[in-house]
């Protein structure tokens, strides 16, 4: 389990919940010019409660998402 100060450390931006906790997200440049956002949720004691990836295309739309955690299910195309 990661502590606030290294999920601060390893993300671009953060934002607290009403529970608590903390939405973390990094945004990564992709190759063919969209991005992949990697989102992670964190509940009080910054505990792992959902992670996903989003992926954007080149226009900025959300083409792609994939929720890895707590139960991996895959890429869904939207």
């Amino acid at each position: 389990m990661a502590s606030r100060e290294q999920n601060e450390r390893n993300f671009d931006k953060w934002q607290s919940l009403r529970n608590g906790g903390r939405r973390y997200v990094k945004i990564i440049a992709g190759r063919a010019g969209g991005q992949a956002h990697y989102i992670k949720e964190v509940d009080a004691t910054e505990k792992t409660t959902r992670f996903t990836q989003h992926i954007f295309n080149a226009d900025g739309k959300l083409i792609e998402v994939h929720e890895k955690f707590p139960i991996d299910l895959g890429h869904k195309r939207l």
